[in-house]
């Protein structure tokens, strides 16, 4: 059965989704918001194009193997930051000592420790909507 009105609404509305995604990923250390929420809402598009389009053109837009090395790498940034901050002379994910002064160190550990969450978050969701939404089906492999 083909939707010609919803496959319209949605192709118009995943940009601004993603953008939205962004804005809150980069606002979160000013406001509320952050990695999770920017996660949640990245993977809310991808998953409203896979119910409308179909799990096979939502894989082939993003694949699982991409989808797996985007999560182990935003769970790396995360640790690697805490790690750099102790190879600095701080504490684990004390981001004062990554520039010169501390409040510009805590601006960039809070934004790179907020994006390698909000990068692992929306991967990990949408592999866990690919699990759901493939079963039953042949394995693509």
């Amino acid at each position: 059965m083909n939707h010609t009105l919803l496959r319209t609404m949605t192709q118009l509305l995943i940009a601004p989704i993603m953008v939205f995604a962004l804005y809150v990923q980069f606002h979160g250390d000013f406001g509320p918001g952050g990695g999770f929420q920017a996660g949640v809402i990245f993977a809310a598009a991808v998953i409203l194009y896979g119910i409308v389009f179909g799990i096979r053109a939502a894989k082939k837009a993003i694949p699982d193997g991409i989808l797996r090395a985007m999560a182990a790498f935003g769970v790396l940034l995360y640790g690697g930051v805490g790690v750099a901050t102790m190879l600095l002379g701080g504490r684990y994910l004390e981001y004062g000592v990554l520039a010169h002064d501390p409040v510009h160190g805590q601006h960039y550990g809070i934004i790179l420790v907020e994006l390698g969450v909000g990068i692992a978050v929306a991967s990990v969701m949408i592999l866990i909507f690919y699990a759901f939404a493939s079963r039953g089906e042949p394995d693509d492999r």
